[in-house]
């Protein structure tokens, strides 16, 4: 693949890659400042957050350790929260 196209495509990648990074890191800072509150819309926040991580892993844009390891602290955090 020529060196010019194959910088067209990777800026492409880029700027889907970044935004969905970006909607991930809001999910999880929304479900973390709802937890913080200790309201009803927690639960909702929490599994919303967990499953944009999902969403980056099959992007290939995390890796899927890192997805799960975010996925379990939010977890741990809301069933803390629950008792």
């Amino acid at each position: 693949m020529p060196a010019i196209k194959t910088a067209r495509v990777q800026e492409r990648r880029r700027l889907v890659n970044r935004r969905v990074r970006s909607i991930t890191r809001t999910a999880v800072k929304k479900a973390l400042r709802a937890l913080r509150s200790g309201g009803d819309e927690a639960g909702p926040a929490v599994h919303a957050a967990a499953s944009k991580l999902d969403r980056a892993v099959t992007k290939g844009i995390l890796h899927r350790n890192a997805a799960a390891r975010g996925k379990s602290r939010l977890m741990k955090r809301l069933n803390a929260a629950a008792q």
